[in-house]
């Protein structure tokens, strides 16, 4: 899990009291198809990340990041739906503050880069559900 603590730092570092969010089990973070202008820090609990309905998914534990996509592309709307499998605590950024970290602290984006693509592979692998 340490592999993607950094990013996670990095967000922490630059958050206002404001941006974390508290979230009940069984409570809907986003959907597929909706408008996404921030990304997630997960700081605890576990969100389960679902496309095709819930044919496909990904269970996201405390220290990952999710919704990055919403932060790069202009127009964004969300690919899958998160909805939060146990109470959690969500670290929110939104474009502004992820613009601020990439200046502030370049290698954010290169951790950043560097968890998406461990959850990529560890999806492949098997290795997460």
């Amino acid at each position: 899990m340490a592999r993607h603590v950094h990013a996670l730092d990095t967000m922490r570092a630059l958050a206002d009291k404001g941006e974390v969010k508290d979230v009940e089990a069984g409570a809907t973070i986003f959907r597929s198809g909706e408008a996404g202008d921030c990304m997630f820090g997960l700081l605890e609990g576990t969100v389960r990340l679902s496309w095709n309905g819930d044919a496909a998914h990904e269970d996201i534990r405390a220290g990952d990041v999710f919704g990055a996509g919403a932060l790069v592309t202009h127009d964004h709307r969300r690919f899958g739906d998160a909805r939060a499998l146990t109470p959690c605590k969500l670290l929110v950024m939104n474009r502004e503050k992820f613009l601020f970290a990439v200046q502030e602290a370049p290698m954010f984006a290169i951790e950043l880069l560097g968890s998406i693509d461990q959850r990529l592979r560890d999806l492949k692998a098997g290795t997460r559900s």
